[in-house]
């Protein structure tokens, strides 16, 4: 009998990947999406098919704000395993937004585990909660399971309350409930506004058009980066291990945000050259100024570094990433320069 899967936060990044991983695995994908005015679900078009046709993949509308709507879809499709991937995710964001991110980060992880509970499935259902880096903040690095939390944004103390109520349930009623702490991962899908998709879609369009402009943070916070395709595989052997553990899924390595816009520009074969300090620094191209600073981009409270030992991850479930930063950022590029080729037709 094909096993049965729950995702929460299907049309993110991470959802679409994990849903095509389980579908490639046997696996009845079930995903729950919020209702939008728009469309959103072009992560999963790929695999989405008219309901009324023979498929193993399936959307339902939900919301992790709405505890009667988390316990509805659980009953309803009595899942063997549910992925929560549901999230206010964007860091910057959270500063904007804090109650809402909290509902839909903190509170969102607490409903699935209680719809979890009021069916009494808690013996039947296999729990994963999406974790980040973002919850050690300032912690010093390399962290790993053992490593102190100091998350420095709303985003990573509401993930911080997640990672702990997951463990909380765990030992208080005995759920097979995990929690990935997954550093920075990216991928062709990320979010147009997350720092690395947005280097690579603006250089790809200066690179491609010969002008445009670009504005950024802090350059020199350090990031561990690694492929979503492979985090999302670190998912799924948590959930077939014996034992329910946490698990630090990482590459291990760290660049800053420079390094990781010049890889950029050497996968297009662009020559930049860099003038100024601060504030003040620019990024040339042609003589002309292609990357600027704007100090909006700065967070309130910064993250400088952050760099996993994940370690006990490769030991435990034999997980091995198959990208590294050149690869991610390769896959990264001949995607942008598709996609906008694709447009331009």
């Amino acid at each position: 009998m094909k096993k049965k899967a729950l995702i929460f936060g299907i049309t993110g990044q991470d959802g679409a990947y994990l849903a095509k991983f389980l579908l490639k695995k046997n696996y009845i994908v079930h995903g729950v999406k919020r209702r939008s005015s728009s469309l959103n679900t072009q992560r999963v078009d790929d695999i989405y098919l008219d309901p009324h046709k023979k498929t193993n993949f399936f959307l339902h509308h939900g919301d992790l704000t709405d505890s009667l709507s988390v316990l509805k879809i659980i009953e309803k499709i009595k899942p063997d395993e549910i992925y929560n991937l549901g999230a206010q995710s964007h860091v910057g964001v959270s500063f904007d937004v804090p109650e809402y991110t909290a509902n839909v980060t903190a509170l969102g992880t607490l409903r699935i585990l209680d719809a979890i509970l009021t069916l009494r499935i808690q013996n039947k259902v296999k729990f994963y909660q999406a974790g980040t880096s973002e919850m050690f903040g300032a912690s010093k690095p390399p962290q790993n399971e053992k490593t102190k939390f100091y998350p420095r944004s709303p985003y990573g103390i509401a993930k911080l309350y997640s990672h702990w109520i997951t463990v909380n349930y765990r030992e208080a009623y005995n759920i097979f409930a995990c929690n990935g702490i997954l550093f920075n991962h990216e991928s062709p899908l990320r979010g147009e506004t997350f720092v690395t998709r947005k280097i690579v879609m603006g250089l790809c369009k200066i690179f491609l058009e010969g002008e445009g402009k670009l504005y950024l943070g802090n350059l020199y916070a350090k990031r561990d980066w690694g492929h979503a395709e492979d985090y999302v595989k670190a998912m799924w052997k948590m959930l077939q291990a014996k034992q329910p553990k946490d698990y630090v899924i990482s590459s291990g390595k760290q660049y800053t945000v420079k390094y990781f816009i010049d890889l950029v520009c050497e996968e297009l074969g662009i020559k930049i050259f860099w003038k100024g300090k601060g504030l003040s620094e620019k990024a040339f191209w042609n003589d002309k100024n292609i990357i600027s600073i704007d100090k909006r981009y700065f967070r309130p409270t910064e993250v400088n570094s952050l760099m996993g030992n994940s370690s006990k991850a490769r030991k435990e479930l034999k997980w091995t990433p198959k990208h590294n930063i050149r690869s991610l950022v390769k896959d990264m590029v001949t995607e942008e320069i598709n996609r906008i080729n694709k447009l331009s037709i």
